[in-house]
């Protein structure tokens, strides 16, 4: 292949994957808005048409600010690849450190990331302070917006710095078949950060108190007996302290397993209602979801690294993207990582379907499981309260939906637990 008719692949890719997201963000505006007046009949009764018009107002603005990200993020890409700015960066970088290969392929990694971050910050900040205080749910001040900032910085550098020079090793060091080493080496990595998640990642954000409602705890204690769960322990997160929006998972594995409840998701749930939340998260839990897709996540990261192994050693795939071919290894290791990770979710896009249909599998499994543990009434009417208070729309665009969404629709879900 040649690097121009890589270019034009390129192109052709980046445009077509902007007009299919501009074509789903403009059916999900449209097909929302014509729902507006009226709440769908399942719900009638249940959900005010006040709640639902601002459902539709919250996910028609949401709607909006992606689009306007989505093309600030193609142009970005562009500038990246075939505007010079990654050659760029990996010049400067090599100038700076010449002795050092790695830290220049270090730097050129947080040279990326740092533009990529201040170029997402004013949309973040946006969504934030804007739009989510809009409709009420924004409850982060600034000091903490501040500090997540920070701390995010400071993790991902006391992470992804040795992260990435492991990585850099492994694939400069391990010969033709480095993309194998890389694969094992990610997958113990994942693991290990599910394991001290809990416990190390997570208190660094957020609080996390023992739950201490005595009935709700005893009734929590009987589900899990019944369901044959064992946990290290039942907390309250401090939700409220950053969003209105509520929700309750597991996380960890092992003897490391944790059940959080949001702050926010008791005071907005009866007991029973919190109680069949809680079955459907473990229904996860019994059905092996979790371990299903980090198996579906380790096959395709397999796959990946190893069109990475097959790309890395052409130079079309360099120097199509706006970049000369390296001549140093571990130069060359860490311009095809970026490169790899800047173009992926181009060609990666028309597989969402296929991976929203299995996580929407899973959470039908799952709330059949809470209603088998919990009586199905008692989910109906929690799914209600939930999508009433976080405003999610009662009437997405099937197609929109089939792309970007984890759970199913609402109605469906309903519908399921209903028997129809």
């Amino acid at each position: 292949m040649t690097p121009q008719l890589f270019s034009l692949i390129f192109l052709a890719a980046l445009a077509t994957n902007a007009a299919l997201r501009i074509w789903l963000a403009l059916r999900q505006l449209h097909h929302v808005g014509a729902h507006r007046a009226a709440v769908p009949a399942e719900f009638a009764g249940r959900i005010a048409l006040s709640a639902h018009q601002k459902a539709a107002d919250y996910t028609q603005a949401k709607i909006n600010v992606g689009l306007a990200e989505l093309a600030v993020g193609s142009l970005l890409l562009l500038a990246f690849t075939l505007g010079g700015v990654l050659q760029f960066a990996a010049d400067f970088c090599a100038r700076g450190f010449p002795e050092d290969p790695y830290l220049s392929s270090l730097t050129l990694f947080a040279c990326v990331a740092v533009i990529g971050f201040v170029v997402d910050l004013p949309f973040g900040i946006y969504r934030t302070f804007i739009l989510e205080a809009r409709f009420g749910f924004n409850q982060m001040s600034w000091r903490l917006f501040l500090a997540d900032i920070i701390k995010q910085g400071l993790l991902t550098m006391a992470i992804g710095a040795p992260l990435l020079l492991a990585v850099l090793w492994l694939m400069t060091a391990m010969g033709n078949y480095w993309w194998l080493y890389v694969w094992v080496f990610w997958l113990v990595f994942n693991l290990l950060v599910l394991l001290l998640y809990p416990t190390l990642i997570a208190p660094i954000f957020n609080k996390f108190l023992p739950l201490d409602n005595p009935d709700l705890k005893t009734r929590v204690e009987a589900l899990l007996k019944r369901c044959g769960f064992r946990s290290s322990g039942l907390f309250v997160m401090d939700g409220s302290t950053r969003s209105a929006h509520g929700n309750a998972y597991f996380t960890g594995f092992g003897a490391a397993k944790r059940i959080v409840f949001f702050d926010t998701l008791l005071e907005s749930l009866t007991p029973p209602e919190i109680e069949a939340v809680l079955a459907h998260e473990l229904g996860h839990y019994k059905h092996r979801h979790v371990w299903q897709r980090i198996g579906m996540l380790a096959v395709l990261s397999l796959a990946f690294l190893w069109l990475l192994g097959l790309l890395i050693g052409q130079p079309w795939f360099f120097v199509g993207l706006g970049v000369t071919v390296p001549q140093q290894a571990t130069q060359g290791t860490a311009m095809a990582l970026v490169l790899f990770a800047l173009v992926l979710p181009l060609f990666t896009f028309p597989l969402a379907p296929l991976m929203s249909h299995v996580s929407r599998k899973h959470e039908y499994q799952a709330d059949i499981y809470a209603a088998q543990q919990t009586r199905a009434t008692d989910l109906v009417s929690a799914l209600v309260k939930l999508y009433r208070e976080n405003a999610a729309t009662l009437t997405p665009d099937p197609l929109h939906s089939l792309f970007y969404d984890s759970h199913p629709p609402a109605s469906l879900r309903i519908a399921n637990l209903n028997g129809r």
